[in-house]
């Protein structure tokens, strides 16, 4: 039987430690980019690394009787309780697989079977989440760490998940504000007022719907790319980095994220409204590349486009999907997609390929 045990006392025993990384742990099983987990183990969650690791029983240190990890989030937590859990997570690999990738890529393929189910565990996750804790990423408004204060999250959740993973109907009341919400925006996402677009060359999807919404509707049509641009009526537009182009993804090759404010010199020489394009850093979960009133927060960020203010921009949208596809075209023409990328290596490639052709 293994315990779970806050971020802290991580050497005090031998401890896995799940969807974080930290020296001195006895395995790590996590998707961050350069964590050192088992090469064979390696899978787009974290959870699936776990996942992976209970089917190989013999793997070094996965017999520590302690689990921890550095934050709270669906991946991270289905990966902890998974390990606490080893017979019943096996029983529901697939959904619990769902759940993790829902959680963190937030893309949603309702022909899936068990998508529906994996949305109302994800619905309940965040909806208790949001009553009884802070938000994701707030922890610091709180004057908190959130490898101290999502211990807390852990402790409530590990011994509830099981009741509702095995009866969904349990969680009801919970999940369906939320699950109906995203439903909704579905019915949106599949007819004729939306249309997707891709630009296989540079790894963009372009989503054109009437009103932001929800992201496990927007991104929906987006699995399989890295970069998403949303065109919203009344020229109000978003780009954004998606979160599979910050951790090492293990089932196909990425390009390295490229940094945004040359683009957004370009459509801010192009605006007249009264806003500013502004970007984030590279090395944000989920860089977003937008007009700004006042700048959000990383709480907000991370919030569903629908719960955002998203100004309107004087350009039209053909000439701003014209610009960002350029952009990405011509800076990723040298730069072949693989697996793995370093930090180290995603600097120096956005610095090579802002430098003019034959430069250097």
């Amino acid at each position: 039987m293994k315990t779970f045990v806050p971020f802290a006392h991580l050497r005090r025993q031998p401890t896995i430690v799940v969807d974080s990384t930290a020296s001195g742990a006895a395995l790590v099983l996590a998707h961050w980019r350069g964590a050192p987990t088992p090469a064979a183990l390696r899978d787009d969650t974290s959870a699936g690394s776990v996942l992976r690791a209970l089917h190989a029983p013999a793997t070094p240190g996965l017999a520590a009787p302690a689990v921890t990890a550095n934050h709270f989030d669906i991946d991270g937590f289905i990966g902890v309780w998974s390990l606490l859990h080893p017979a019943l997570a096996l029983r529901h690999e697939r959904l619990l697989r769902l759940v993790a990738a829902l959680g963190d890529f937030r893309e949603l393929d309702w022909a899936e079977p068990l998508a529906r189910p994996a949305l109302q565990l994800v619905c309940w996750l965040n909806a208790r989440e949001q009553a009884l804790f802070y938000p994701p990423f707030g922890a610091p408004a709180l004057r908190r760490r959130e490898d101290e204060a999502s211990a807390e999250k852990f402790a409530w959740f590990l011994p509830r998940f099981a009741a509702v993973l095995e009866n969904p109907e349990a969680g009801r009341t919970d999940w369906e504000p939320e699950y109906r919400r995203v439903e909704a925006a579905m019915a949106v996402v599949q007819s004729a007022a939306t249309h997707s677009r891709r630009y296989p060359e540079s790894g963009l999807a372009v989503v054109e719907t009437p009103a932001p919404l929800p992201y496990y509707a927007l991104f929906g049509p987006t699995a399989g790319a890295d970069l998403v641009l949303s065109l919203y009526e009344g020229q109000r537009y978003e780009f954004e980095y998606k979160y599979t182009t910050w951790i090492d993804l293990a089932s196909r090759p990425t390009r390295p994220r490229l940094p945004l404010p040359a683009l957004a010199a370009k459509l801010n020489a192009l605006e007249t409204s009264a806003h500013r394009w502004t970007c984030d850093g590279i090395t944000d979960t989920g860089p977003l590349l937008r007009l700004a009133g006042d700048t959000l927060t990383k709480v907000q960020r991370y919030a569903d486009p629908d719960q955002r203010p998203i100004y309107a921009s004087s350009i039209r949208p053909e000439a701003l999907e014209q610009e960002v596809v350029a952009f990405f075209r011509a800076r990723y023409a040298a730069i072949a997609p693989r697996r793995c990328w370093t930090w180290a290596e995603i600097r120096a490639a956005g610095e090579s390929a802002a430098q003019p052709p034959g430069a250097g």
